[in-house]
């Protein structure tokens, strides 16, 4: 994803996580985060526009269930994701993450 199209930095992770899309469901490992989004690394296709659900693998073994907006794919590789729909619940999490 182009830097300049990000509103928020970017920390980069590896933290397990699972998603479904129109396509089925798959594994894959988050490769970056932020408030307003994060990587998907995975070899399952989506649309940019598309509304998945995924979750995140905690470092405490617990799951943050999420779902983002799909901002930009890279073929093979995996996608960005976009957070709109953000609970404060989910906010909150994602800042303890961050901070981590």
């Amino acid at each position: 994803m182009n830097d300049e199209r990000r509103s928020d930095e970017r920390v980069a992770l590896s933290l397990e996580a699972n998603w479904e899309g129109l396509s089925g469901s798959y594994r894959a490992r988050v490769g970056d985060i932020s408030l307003g989004g994060c990587f998907i690394d995975t070899s399952g296709s989506v649309t940019k526009g598309e509304i998945i659900t995924f979750e995140i693998k905690l470092p405490d073994g617990a799951w943050l269930p999420l779902r983002g907006e799909v901002a930009f794919v890279q073929p093979h590789i995996g996608f960005s994701l976009s957070f709109s729909f953000l609970t404060d619940e989910e906010e909150s999490a994602l800042i303890e993450l961050i901070n981590s």
